[in-house]
């Protein structure tokens, strides 16, 4: 049974996707914060909202909203200057440098308006620092592709994370 031009598109896009997230934690976990910061466009938003534990009649609260407080609220010029900084041998938070493993799964295409993608996944993070750190978080992503050129581009990202205490000394190289 021959499968139909819409269901082999749909696939195609599927596997562009996944193939996208899969080139970006690879940027992330060898250090190449410059190359990470490309794959946003230069109006992208980057936000990571703090998770409050809320009961069951509450739990359109358990995020902070927009314009509240958050552990990211960046823009693309946030995104270089937090690079920037990193490469620059004065991030002291990370000398020596942490060794991360990025794993995105669970990737949905949730909207392709011929524009933009709106995209959801799971990730998790493992990142080791020194003799003795050692954090994991895990979360869900929101985001945004745009394609620019024939390349996506992250227009929009949302990423709580399922903690809502963050035990880890800093957040510095967890960028995600």
């Amino acid at each position: 049974m021959a499968a139909s031009a819409e269901v082999l598109e749909k696939l195609v896009r599927q596997f562009e996707v996944e193939q996208f997230y899969s080139q970006e934690a690879a940027v992330l976990d060898e250090r190449r914060y410059d190359e990470w910061v490309e794959l946003f466009t230069e109006d992208t938003h980057y936000w990571m909202p703090l998770r409050r534990t809320r009961t069951t009649d509450e739990l359109d609260k358990e995020s902070t909203g927009p314009g509240g407080m958050a552990y990211f609220d960046d823009d693309y010029e946030t995104l270089q200057k937090r690079v920037a900084k990193l490469e620059s041998g004065y991030a002291w938070a990370e000398d020596p440098p942490s060794r991360t493993r990025h794993i995105t799964t669970n990737i949905r295409i949730l909207n392709d308006d011929g524009g933009e993608l709106t995209i959801e996944s799971n990730f998790l993070v493992n990142r080791t620092r020194l003799n003795s750190e050692e954090d994991t978080w895990i979360g869900r992503r929101r985001d945004q592709l745009r394609r620019l050129d024939g390349d996506f581009k992250i227009s929009n990202r949302q990423f709580p994370f399922e903690q809502t205490a963050l035990l880890s000394h800093n957040l510095s190289n967890s960028i995600y």
